[in-house]
């Protein structure tokens, strides 16, 4: 029990899962990033901020967004699969038992 526990943590520790190739030296955002992030303006004579900036904080807020997505489907089946093995493991057990008593 202790092993699973163990392992359960460590997967949770990662919200990319380990399906993730990205370097060791790149952080998921977190939410406070995303509402302290600010842009630069535009050069003199253009309003608003640098597109390409925006566009590729925008890229990443998605691509952080899909894999968390992703960890949250995988985790739903997963708990689908465990609920499913219990109620089959406790349907056996009650047929088990039932056939016990009736033995007698």
């Amino acid at each position: 029990m202790r092993v699973f526990l163990r392992r359960a943590r460590r997967r949770q520790r990662s919200v990319l899962g380990s399906t993730c190739y990205r370097s060791a030296a790149y952080h998921p955002l977190r939410p406070w990033q995303v509402r302290e992030r600010r842009f630069r303006p535009t050069p003199l004579g253009r309003r608003g901020l640098d597109p390409g900036e925006v566009r590729e904080f925008l890229d990443r807020v998605a691509g952080d967004l899909a894999a968390v997505y992703d960890a949250l489907a995988e985790s739903r089946r997963e708990t689908d699969r465990i609920k499913t093995a219990l109620h089959r493991w406790q349907s056996e057990q009650a047929r088990a038992r039932l056939e016990r008593s009736a033995g007698r």
